[in-house]
């Protein structure tokens, strides 16, 4: 069954690490912005009282950027424990900046073993098609972008990378096992994350759909032109070409997951998430599979309702439910980072 589904989508095949990263950011999100000149880190202090009982700190961080030539300052958020020991820990892409909030459960998160780093994805540059604030305005003095210029998904990917160069710089959070986490737009971000960037170990999607873990061809709900057409400014330009024409994309959804191998990456989908459209997620999955080690899915059929695959260095999972990211989304998160961690 599986085998026939995917042919009716003729997808391109995979391709080397590196030949589709290149395809992806020529034609897709755009070319990262480069790395900082310069990288320093303020604690301005705690902005939370203490997580679980004083097992971890709060702290409010800034980090002083120069991209450019140009002065770029932005907040985040520290959960770190506090008990002297060295904990793996999510880079988590966050909506806002309330800690804890609907999406973050940050003292469970504490309570098993984890740090935190927090992103208002906002701090970075705006969510809408001002090319001339935060980030970009470092990028573009006029707000003019050329084709395979950064969209916004990049810029943000940027940002959590700058949170990885702060966790170097902590003695108590694991790098070998740092995860990036996202839910929709951010989960999109949260795996393009993670394929640039191979310091991280484990990148997750909740729920991220069109041009995040779903297939493009053959797509149900939103499609590349519908995206296009309302949020154009998350990609680069190049992208818009492919609206209604995904059939001539050099590329498809399956590239960005497979890019993350050998490395783990790990898909949540909402049975009622039918703009997601969690067949497609899962197909994307089943496309990418061979990148990465260990057995994934069932052989011949779509996953069923809260049926999880967290066994091997590909996992997925499918929650009833619709768009939103919640407790047992983590639950099967942590399973999958547990199942994986050396």
């Amino acid at each position: 069954m599986l085998k026939e589904l995917l042919a009716q989508r003729e997808l391109p095949a995979l391709k080397s690490r590196e030949e589709m990263l290149e395809v992806l950011l020529e034609e897709e999100y755009g070319q990262l912005p480069p790395k900082p000149e310069s990288l320093t880190f303020e604690d301005a202090g705690p902005i939370h009282r203490s997580i679980s009982a004083g097992r971890a700190s709060c702290h409010k961080i800034i980090a002083h950027c120069v991209v450019n030539g140009k002065p770029f300052d932005f907040p985040f958020a520290a959960i770190l424990p506090q008990d002297g020991g060295k904990y793996p820990f999510f880079v988590f892409l966050s909506f806002d900046s309330n800690i804890p909030d609907r999406y973050l459960p940050a003292e469970e998160l504490v309570d098993n073993d984890f740090g935190i780093l927090v992103l208002d994805y906002h701090a970075i540059t705006s969510d809408n098609d001002d090319m001339t604030n935060g980030l970009a305005g470092v990028l573009f003095e006029d707000g003019k972008r050329k084709p395979n210029d950064p969209g916004k998904i990049a810029m943000w990917a940027w940002g959590a990378q700058r949170l990885m160069d702060f966790a170097e710089t902590q003695e108590c959070l694991d790098t070998s096992c740092a995860i990036v986490a996202g839910h929709s737009r951010l989960g999109k971000t949260a795996l393009l994350t993670g394929a640039t960037d191979t310091r991280f170990a484990v990148a997750y999607s909740n729920n991220s759909g069109c041009s995040g873990a779903a297939l493009s061809r053959g797509k149900e709900g939103e499609t590349v032109a519908k995206i296009c057409n309302r949020f154009p400014y998350w990609f680069c330009e190049n992208y818009q070409k492919y609206a209604n024409n995904e059939s001539a994309m050099p590329f498809d959804q399956h590239y960005l997951l497979a890019s993350i191998a050998p490395r783990c990456a790990c898909v949540g989908s909402g049975t009622e998430d039918l703009w997601a459209d969690p067949t497609s997620e899962y197909l994307s999955c089943v496309a990418a599979k061979a990148a990465f080690d260990g057995d994934f899915a069932h052989p011949d059929r779509l996953p069923r309702p809260d049926e999880k695959y967290l066994q091997g260095t590909l996992g997925y999972h499918l929650r009833t439910g619709t768009h939103y990211f919640c407790r047992p989304d983590w639950h099967r998160l942590i399973e999958f980072v547990k199942n994986n961690k050396k």
